[in-house]
């Protein structure tokens, strides 16, 4: 079958390590079914790992992506959750520490077909088309997650984005605004913010810039570059919700102003079958789409990772076999 995969590894150029061509079919284990794949999402996590990060020399060669939606064994329109957990683990996936993303330790979802955990699909609203059905197990679902379940947020509360036109970054603003949250969002780039302003935002703001007013809840992927920015505009007792750091992951503490002020540093990563379930219908329901930035074929997935790797990107991109 025809797939896209972690040939070698490249800190610098991540495409360089790609290849797309003839890989095995998936030879399921007891209890895990195969997928048709009908269409995928990437994610920052391919381009790490063709970066190498996360990923070892003895498992490539190895197929990327962790997202997809297709029609399973018995014909059912499914979206596959992408994290895999110790089948004996009760609870929250997500704090099971034996848990992996698919293409990290079983091959992944960016080829013809995939062997996933039959416990990981969850099925495919009719509202949603594959392709947009196939953005919501990484960003839509980290944004739900960061929103609700650890940030706790309510109608009428202020948050603020870092970021505005990626993956996460275009979920997070457009379930804020559907649940009736005041969404503020920052970026350096001036179309990034007019962008995000088309979504929906309510206002939109230089990188590091002072604000009119302090928000209840700031959402965190960018790490050093904007971490002081974050905690400078918390109102006491606000949290930040970090789930990245794409630009270092070593900001200074600023510990006195996260004592004085009472302020949460709440971590969140991907989210669980349940809340992947809720954000399907949740959509389907009220009408959310996800912001697709392109739709491209399998053979052509290197423009996808490429533009990636740049933050060339508004929303998702869109792998079809």
């Amino acid at each position: 079958m025809l797939a896209a995969y972690a040939r070698n590894f490249d800190p610098d150029e991540p495409v360089r390590g790609l290849e797309v061509g003839e890989r095995p079919e998936p030879d399921p284990q007891e209890g895990w079914a195969v997928v048709e794949v009908r269409a995928a999402s990437l994610n920052h996590h391919d381009v790490w790992s063709l970066r190498g990060v996360g990923l070892r020399e003895e498992q490539l060669p190895m197929i990327l992506g962790t997202d997809a939606a297709g029609v399973d064994e018995d014909g059912r329109e499914v979206i596959v959750h992408a994290v895999v957990g110790d089948p004996e683990w009760r609870g929250d996936e997500t704090l099971d520490p034996k848990r992996t993303l698919l293409s990290e330790l079983h091959q992944g979802t960016l080829a013809e077909r995939v062997a996933v955990p039959r416990r990981n699909l969850v099925p495919k609203p009719e509202a949603l088309s594959f392709e947009e059905a196939a953005c919501l197990p990484t960003a839509w679902l980290t944004a739900y997650r960061m929103l609700f379940t650890q940030g706790g947020l309510a109608p009428g509360q202020r948050v603020l984005i870092q970021g505005a036109a990626g993956g996460v970054a275009t979920a997070l603003i457009q379930l804020g605004v559907a649940a009736g949250l005041e969404v503020w969002v920052t970026s350096r780039a001036e179309e990034k913010r007019r962008f995000a302003l088309e979504l929906g935002a309510h206002q939109a703001f230089e990188a590091n810039a002072r604000l009119p007013e302090r928000v209840d809840a700031v959402m965190e992927m960018v790490g050093e570059a904007t971490w002081g920015h974050s905690l400078r505009a918390l109102k006491p007792g606000g949290a930040v919700v970090v789930s990245g750091a794409t630009s270092g992951a070593d900001p200074p503490a600023d510990l006195r102003r996260v004592f004085f002020r009472s302020l949460r540093i709440v971590g969140s990563t991907m989210g669980t079958r349940e809340e992947l379930e809720r954000v399907a219908n949740l959509c389907a329901v009220h009408g959310l789409r996800p912001a697709i930035d392109r739709v491209l074929p399998l053979r052509d997935v290197a423009e996808g990772i490429g533009a990636l790797a740049r933050g060339d990107v508004r929303g998702k991109i869109v792998v079809v076999p």
